[in-house]
């Protein structure tokens, strides 16, 4: 008997076969289902930068897929390896491992709203964002303070104050670094200012881009009805454009970094920079972040000869053109205050 030629036929059936079980093997994986649901969603962050092996240990140890070897194969095999997007995904029980691949290669990640109010401090903005888990709070601060980081907006001041735009942002975890949440947020301050400066033709007095936006900024701050802010804004520039200060609050407060209570005659004596009661003219930089209708208020003021206004009761203002009526004002609406 011909051994050799008994084996033969054994052998090549054996590497022919191979392939094709190997094939099912692998296949026979990438349609299973995941494992057994201990609940119906599952949230996990992939990081940036993760490797296969890392993701697809992060995916088993939150019941994504199974811990089997065969993920792995399975995204080399279809090309996904190097092409799986970090970010905060959120998968249904029980899908196959083939879809879960191609969720992460298409990167269809899990966004969340963090809104920042108009006026916001850029303190508080590290805070609100540390808070929310987006952002290490001292990192944010020396961030915005980098002066590469401002050079590289073409920005010259001494930190991003003003430009990080107060709106609604929708964040992935593990997708976006504190400087791309910064970049967003100053990118979306020069489209809009840039949009509405567009259609102006009459910059008010020849103003710098950083003087509208820390003009704009007092405005955001002393008023926050928005059919006043046009008007709020024309007093400043009436008293810009006569050489009278400017006599502003809120910018006394800020270079105090004093948020609450009344203003008492030591503070406004402060030598601050920012203090518009001894000083003419705008104060060093913004002090908060404007939004949208305090930038319009500033690049299209009301047209009016008012040079005072006074706070009522009800939270508006009174507006008037001479100090005798602006006196009369205050008078009627701080009595007892």
């Amino acid at each position: 008997m011909n051994f050799l030629g008994f084996r033969l036929p054994v052998i090549i059936l054996f590497f022919l076969g191979f392939p094709v079980f190997w094939f099912f093997w692998i296949w026979l994986y990438a349609l299973s289902p995941g494992p057994p649901p201990a609940k119906t969603q599952i949230e996990v962050i992939i990081p940036a930068r993760a490797s296969l092996s890392a993701i697809t240990e992060i995916l088993a140890e939150n019941k994504v897929i199974q811990d089997d070897v065969r993920f792995s194969i399975l995204a080399l095999l279809t090309g996904s390896a190097k092409k799986l997007k970090a970010g905060e995904y959120v998968f249904e029980s029980g899908r196959r491992p083939l879809e879960v691949i191609e969720r992460l290669k298409k990167g269809k990640v899990l966004y969340r709203p963090v809104t920042i109010p108009e006026g916001t401090e850029m303190a508080r903005i590290a805070e609100i964002l540390a808070a929310a888990g987006w952002s290490d709070y001292d990192r944010f601060v020396d961030l915005v303070h980098d002066p590469e980081i401002l050079a590289d907006f073409g920005i010259h001041a001494a930190n991003l104050e003003g430009y990080l735009f107060p709106d609604t942002y929708y964040l992935s975890r593990g997708q976006q670094t504190t400087i791309e949440i910064i970049r967003m947020m100053v990118n979306k301050h020069f489209q809009v200012f840039n949009e509405l400066a567009k259609n102006s033709n009459d910059l008010p007095m020849s103003l710098t881009h950083h003087e509208m936006v820390t003009l704009a900024s007092i405005v955001e701050k002393e008023t926050g009805l928005e059919e006043e802010r046009g008007l709020v804004g024309s007093v400043f520039l009436n008293r810009l454009a006569k050489g009278m200060r400017l006599q502003a609050d809120p910018t006394v407060r800020y270079g105090l970094k004093k948020n609450n209570g009344p203003l008492s005659r030591d503070d406004l004596k402060n030598p601050s920079s920012y203090n518009t009661y001894k000083f003419p003219g705008l104060p060093p930089g913004p002090i908060t972040n404007p939004g949208r209708e305090a930038i319009k208020a500033v690049l299209f003021p009301v047209e009016s000869d008012y040079l005072y206004f006074v706070a009522k009761d009800d939270k508006s203002h009174h507006f008037s053109r001479t100090l005798q009526e602006h006196n009369k004002a205050v008078s009627r609406y701080r009595k007892g205050k």
